[in-house]
């Protein structure tokens, strides 16, 4: 799922973190950004948002009175210095309340309340329990499990197993369960470093100790290779000698 954002701050430096947080979240996409309540009000005159980054204390129009203003608003992430404003936003149905300086794990975090208010409203998944947010740049992404974001690094990985409706991640000291598909993280994971070898795995390739006839040994597990994917693992391995 694709979730189009916006960002309207009156600080320059403010709209350069939230433009570089959103590049380094897969499903995430910057439509803009604005200095301004009013250029915004014309963006949206002829295009539509997702989701909003909106500062609260602007010229002209504050935040909040540019939210008020709109007939059919975007979702709304507040980000403000100020915290005096916290109980309006609450009333406004805003998704998150984010003080400056924001970091990172704290936007994914606000990223991921939208998320989930848009997943029932798209086609794809029918819950939205959990999610991976990935960081290509930065080797890791973060795991929704339970209630809280778990982070997991590239390297950690041994592999991944279906078990039912989810996949469990396994790594050196952990495993979670998420409800994903293996196709996420086909697309999520570097294709030279992960393998699918099974219809219900994908193993990390430099993980693997042992191969012996169909079964693949990483740590304490022996991972069957499935028919439809031996050939092409095979050639990855052959490759890579």
């Amino acid at each position: 799922m694709v979730i189009n954002c916006a960002a309207v701050d009156d600080e320059y430096l403010a709209l350069d973190v939230i433009a570089k947080y959103i590049q380094k979240v897969p499903f995430l996409r910057l439509q803009g950004t604005f200095d301004s309540a009013m250029s915004f009000m014309a963006y949206l005159k002829e295009n539509t948002v997702d989701v909003l980054f909106l500062d609260i204390q602007m010229k002209e129009l504050t935040g909040i009175q540019l939210l008020k203003s709109l007939s059919n608003p975007p979702l709304v992430i507040f980000t403000t210095a100020y915290d005096a404003y916290a109980v309006e936003s609450y009333e406004l149905n805003v998704i998150d309340y984010l003080l400056k300086p924001i970091s990172f794990d704290r936007f994914v975090q606000a990223v991921d309340k939208a998320y989930n208010k848009l997943l029932p409203l798209r086609s794809g998944y029918s819950t939205a329990k959990d999610i991976a947010i990935g960081n290509t740049a930065e080797n890791f992404f973060f795991v929704k499990s339970g209630t809280s974001l778990e982070r997991i690094s590239y390297d950690d990985i041994l592999y991944i197993k279906g078990e039912r409706d989810y996949l469990k991640v396994v790594t050196h000291n952990k495993s979670l369960l998420v409800l994903l598909k293996f196709k996420y993280f086909e697309d999520l994971l570097p294709s030279d470093q992960f393998y699918r070898i099974h219809k219900s795995y994908m193993v990390a390739m430099d993980k693997i100790e042992k191969i012996q006839g169909n079964l693949i040994y990483i740590a304490a597990a022996r991972i069957p290779m499935g028919n439809s994917y031996r050939s092409r693992f095979l050639d990855a391995v052959t490759k890579q000698r």
